[in-house]
């Protein structure tokens, strides 16, 4: 049932155009009377059409009896059928972490909901929702929604008072549970997982909430709870509004992965409240989110610990330019998305560079203003500024400098070689880059153990003078990034390492088990291969899984055959895409 009000006169004809999708079946269209109208109840049946519209979805045109006239509130209503579609993910029990019932969810971002429900699936439109979910019993549904009442027959009714893009409506329905860990926050997941859930998250989210409304303004969405959805779910997390979805990989039993919900938290300010209008300008939400997260990092972390989480993200730009060359076209911050059936997939522009190369852009602005606090506040009136609304990089460069005048004045827009059109337009490599020398501090010591490792014969003395009980996370992740760049290790050294290590080599958290069963494949350490396939049966995160598949693939014999071994176990519980992606991997035939 779709609320619509006519903006203005004669704007569209006597049409309604909605994004939809083949996979989607609709049986009738109506237009309701208007409410204590004369009229029949059921509505005034209307031709309904699809045609073609894009390689992603296709276009339901609906006939209006007449044009509608400006400030005129229409009501539809649209009997469908939806399941096949790309946005919806049906999950077998084998799929889930208690593999005894099957799953449902489902995934908008960026342009799939439209094979969920007919609607504008741009984020350019805003708009409030309700929905009212009937499921079998023994399951529970979950929305992102601000209110959730289950009501008899085992059915759920929810509520979103504020006005959202399409991308963050979000369905789960599964066998799930859930535990408050907060004032204002719980976490769910299904029931052998929520005694960790609870563990994990109890008193922590609630701090970064504290620190993000200190910087950003108020949280407007009530509740921040989050699903741990089943192990095979591809991606990190989903900023769903009220209710973000993460990987289970961020249950690592020692809260080291805990930052990782930073970054969703962060999304509450920039992405659900101020929207890119265009996903031609996906930095508007990722650029200022990776900003934020870090600014929150740095008051609860510190700089120095900051600074060493932002070169591991850094790295990663370098590792995706030199993948595609820097004057690829996606490697600028405004893409061009042409519409069409013969334009671009917005999904298949997906890239560090929206996050990465918009975090420095995002960085310079503050380095022009000079001052954090200044910056901070103008973070904060920005928010206030354009919440509830979808805007474009002018605008929020506009803002910028009306905010600043005394920079305006100056035409720090235009300075050579920085100018912000360069910004936005040409790809390559950030004209600046943030100050991370703090992070030296961590980083030395890491990159002097990493040195001591691959030496020929290995100095005990020197390595056991180095404490790295206290070492968190990244500055383990980025040592470890140093012993792989520096393998195959002399032979021996690897073993040395990993019964020097246990805190690594029988690490439960996934960054460290990644890089771990990365170093076990590139020094053939045949003794731990196992943990590369325990690994890969655990979970089915894309992040994990096809480095490791590339790196086997590109292997020994040995590692090949553990390769195919472990991909014919574990395929049936890895999301369809990323079966997919493996199967190429392997030269296996990919099924349509």
């Amino acid at each position: 049932r779709l609320e619509l009000r006519c903006e203005r006169d004669g704007a569209g004809g006597a049409e309604l155009r909605l994004d939809a999708h083949p996979a989607l079946a609709v049986s009738r269209a109506a237009l309701l009377p208007p409410p204590g109208g004369p009229g029949d109840a059921a509505g005034q049946e209307l031709p309904v059409e699809s045609r073609p519209f894009a390689s992603y979805g296709n276009a339901l045109h609906i006939t209006l009896p007449q044009a509608p006239r400006a400030g005129q509130l229409l009501t539809f209503i649209i009997d469908y059928e939806a399941g096949e579609g790309p946005g919806v993910c049906w999950l077998s029990p084998e799929q889930t972490a208690g593999k005894q019932k099957p799953y449902m969810y489902t995934q908008g971002q960026a342009v799939l909901n439209r094979s969920f429900f007919p609607c504008f699936d741009t984020p350019s439109a805003k708009f409030t929702y309700s929905a009212t979910v009937k499921v079998p019993e023994g399951f529970t549904a979950v929305m992102s929604a601000m209110s959730w009442e289950k009501q008899k027959d085992n059915t759920f009714v929810f509520k979103m008072p504020q006005p959202i893009p399409s991308y963050l409506i979000a369905l789960v329905v599964g066998d799930i549970v859930s535990a408050d860990v907060g004032p204002r926050s719980r976490v769910w997941a299904e029931p052998c997982l929520i005694e960790a859930a609870k563990k994990e998250y109890d008193g922590v989210i609630e701090e970064f909430l504290v620190v993000g409304e200190k910087l950003f303004g108020p949280y407007v969405w009530g509740r921040y709870d989050i699903l741990f959805m089943p192990p095979s779910f591809p991606f990190g997390g989903m900023e769903n509004p009220c209710l973000t979805f993460v990987t289970p990989c961020l249950l690592a039993g020692d809260r080291s992965l805990v930052d990782v919900i930073i970054h969703e938290i962060s999304h509450s300010w920039f992405g659900n409240l101020v929207t890119n209008a265009t996903w031609g300008e996906f930095w508007l939400n990722e650029g200022f989110t990776m900003y934020a997260q870090r600014r929150i990092s740095t008051e609860v972390y510190g700089l120095p610990y900051t600074c060493l989480e932002a070169a591991t993200g850094r790295a990663l730009l370098r590792q995706h330019m030199d993948a595609t060359g820097e004057d690829h076209p996606l490697n600028k911050l405004r893409v061009v998305i042409e519409p069409g059936l013969w334009g671009v997939n917005p999904d298949d522009t997906y890239n560090e560079t929206p996050y990465e190369k918009g975090y420095c852009f995002v960085s310079y602005l503050a380095h022009l203003v000079g001052n954090q606090s200044k910056f901070d506040a103008f973070l904060q009136a920005y928010v206030n500024r354009f919440k509830f609304q979808s805007i474009t990089a002018d605008d929020t460069l506009g803002f910028f400098l009306e905010y600043f005048p005394e920079l305006k004045e100056k035409g720090v827009d235009s300075i050579p070689g920085l100018e912000f059109d360069r910004w936005l337009n040409t790809p390559g490599w950030p004209p600046y880059l943030p100050d991370l020398s703090p992070g030296q501090q961590l980083m030395r010591p890491a990159d002097e153990l990493a040195e001591l490792w691959a030496a020929d014969g290995l100095n005990m003395e020197e390595i056991e003078a180095v404490d790295i009980t206290g070492w968190r996370t990244y500055q383990l992740v980025y040592f470890l990034d140093q012993v792989l760049q520096k393998s195959p290790l002399p032979e021996g050294n690897v073993k040395r390492l990993s019964m020097m290590y246990p805190k690594i080599s029988k690490a439960q958290n996934a960054e460290l088990r990644l890089r771990w069963c990365q170093i076990v494949l590139k020094n053939n350490l045949e003794a731990e291969y196992s943990k590369v396939k325990d690994f890969l049966y655990n979970q089915g995160k894309q992040k994990y899984t096809l480095p490791l598949y590339r790196a086997m693939w590109g292997g020994s014999e040995a590692t090949r055959a553990l390769a195919m071994e472990t991909f014919s176990a574990t395929a049936p519980q890895l999301h369809i895409n990323v079966q997919n992606y493996v199967k190429k991997i392997l030269g296996l035939g990919v099924a349509e």
